[in-house]
């Protein structure tokens, strides 16, 4: 496909969303095209906001006519969300909202429309499925999160809890319990859980951040505890290391140590990338690396001029997925530094391209980005 589809074209993000081959972006390049249209039609409709963005850049939805109009769209960063809650929706319409972790003191209020939150499920079923964790066996799961609590609506947190149905839980372990109006860590408990797991017949899923994993393999270590998890036992990690970040070890120096305390080898190791402004799933293939699904694009962009750059060039990364409807977050810029990689250099098969993410943007290149978006959010004061 060259990415032009025709006009009238309608539900092309149930479309997109139910391909049955998630890495399949050559062949599905003009249903992306025309889902992103639809869904920038869409916010341009419905929410004031972003009709006054547009208006302003002289940007038209109608103009996206391929894979090249993509990287045109306006994109609003992270911090437009931590600062201002918009949405294309009424209240009664909104099926859920989700709030980012908030590790900077902002946190953003992202809105889900039905429609988003059956795709969600769609992906995250198919995700799972491609990364072998849907199992019919039971298994024991150790958290390195938040336990849920009525008083943390953060993604995560959900997203970890639903991430135990994928296999039956026998019981549920949390690095961080809630007391007092707020979290506390419990390292030692989560190392005596690991301790009685590895005696258990059923397999261990330890899901959570990379910092307390981190933290929990080196806790093993300095105790001199040396483990054997039961076969099947995997580790998913997600998230960042954000607030531990001087603590943020290389990829394989992680595995190497779960290998030596847990067992665990690294080819049961995957790792998840989203975020709560761009809920799309990226999984690591069996290299560790990040393809881009269908349901998503990536553009990396120069941190001076927030020009689009090519493979193998590092800069911000741009984020673009037509999932959601309730919150205009169709092209969202992230405060992560990132290179794009043609998929052919991984080597494990899967052709789209991978994100390599190079860590948190300095405070140099998030000043250098937000003077280069003032260039169209200029003169906007409902925004300040």
């Amino acid at each position: 496909m060259t990415g032009t589809v025709p006009r009238g074209q309608s539900g092309c993000r149930g479309r997109l969303f139910s391909t049955r081959d998630m890495y399949d972006i050559e062949r599905t390049e003009g249903l992306f095209v025309a889902a992103v249209r639809e869904n920038c039609a869409f916010h341009y409709r419905n929410c004031p906001e972003y009709r006054r963005i547009l208006d302003y850049t002289g940007f038209r939805p109608e103009s996206i006519e391929g894979m090249g109009d993509i990287a045109g769209i306006p994109f609003l960063p992270t911090l437009f969300f931590k600062r201002h809650a918009v949405f294309s929706m009424p209240e009664d319409k909104i099926r859920t909202k989700v709030l980012s972790s908030g590790t900077s003191g902002m946190s953003s209020c992202i809105g889900y429309d039905a429609g988003a939150m059956a795709c969600g499920v769609y992906m995250g079923l198919k995700v799972a499925a491609r990364s072998r964790l849907v199992s019919a066996r039971p298994a024991n799961y150790i958290i390195l999160g938040y336990r849920p609590h009525r008083d943390n609506p953060t993604g995560v947190t959900r997203t970890m809890f639903l991430s135990t149905f994928f296999s039956p839980a026998l019981r549920r372990t949390y690095a961080l319990e809630w007391k007092d109006g707020q979290y506390y860590p419990d390292m030692d408990g989560v190392v005596r859980e690991m301790i009685r797991c590895s005696r258990s017949s059923f397999p261990v899923r330890i899901l959570g951040f990379p910092s307390y994993t981190w933290f929990a393999l080196k806790l093993l270590e300095q105790k001199g505890i040396r483990l054997s998890f039961p076969k099947g036992s995997r580790i998913v990690l997600s998230g960042g290391w954000k607030q531990h970040g001087a603590e943020e070890v290389d990829k394989k120096v992680l595995y190497r140590l779960a290998g030596q305390v847990l067992g665990i080898g690294e080819e049961d190791v995957v790792e998840f990338f989203s975020a709560v402004e761009h809920p799309v799933l990226y999984c690591t293939c069996k290299n560790h690396h990040f393809h881009v699904p269908v349901y998503s694009r990536v553009i990396i962009r120069d941190v001076d001029t927030l020009k689009p750059l090519g493979y193998g060039k590092q800069g911000l990364v741009n984020l673009v997925t037509p999932m959601m409807k309730a919150t205009p977050i169709l092209s969202v810029m992230t405060d992560d530094l990132g290179v794009l990689h043609e998929g052919a250099g991984c080597g494990c098969g899967i052709a789209s391209p991978y994100l390599e993410l190079k860590g948190r943007a300095g405070i140099r290149e998030i000043r250098t980005c937000a003077a280069g978006a003032e260039a169209y959010l200029r003169g906007q004061e409902w925004m300040l």
